[in-house]
C-alpha cells in the first residue's frame, strides 16, 4: 500500500512540475535579439568626461577632474592618472576637455583610452 502511495505521489509531483514548468515557459515572453551597438559606439558610451588640470611629462602623469568612471565604479573627483600612451602627452594641454577610460593596474590608476571631443 505504501509503495502505491509513494508512486502516486511521485507521479503527481512530476506531473505538476511538468505542468507548471510548461506554464512558466508559455507565459514568458520570447527573448528578443539584442541590438548590438558597434564596438566604437559601446566604447565611446562608456568613456568618462574630464578636464586636464595638470600635466607631469617627466612622470607621464595627468591630473584630471572627471565625472563618474563606470569601468572603475568611481564617482567624479580630481585625481592623478598615469598615461599609458605617453605619445599623447605632446598633444595635451592644461584645460583640455577629454573623454577617457581608466583601469587600476597593479594598484595604479592608468588612462587606457583617451579622446579629445
Amino acid at each position: 500500500m505504501k509503495t502505491k502511495m509513494k508512486k502516486s505521489s511521485l507521479i503527481l509531483g512530476l506531473a505538476l512540475t511538468m505542468i507548471f514548468t510548461g506554464l512558466a515557459h508559455a507565459t514568458m515572453p520570447a527573448p528578443q535579439p539584442a541590438v548590438a551597438a558597434s564596438a566604437t559606439e559601446a566604447q565611446t558610451a562608456e568613456l568618462a568626461d574630464g578636464e586636464i588640470r595638470r600635466i607631469d611629462v617627466e612622470n607621464k602623469k595627468l591630473t584630471i577632474k572627471h565625472g563618474p568612471i563606470k569601468s572603475l565604479a568611481m564617482p567624479g573627483m580630481t585625481m592623478v592618472f598615469v598615461l599609458k600612451d605617453e605619445a599623447l602627452l605632446n598633444s595635451l594641454k592644461v584645460g583640455d576637455k577629454i573623454r577617457f577610460d581608466a583601469a587600476r593596474i597593479e594598484g595604479v590608476f592608468v588612462v587606457t583610452q583617451l579622446q579629445k571631443p
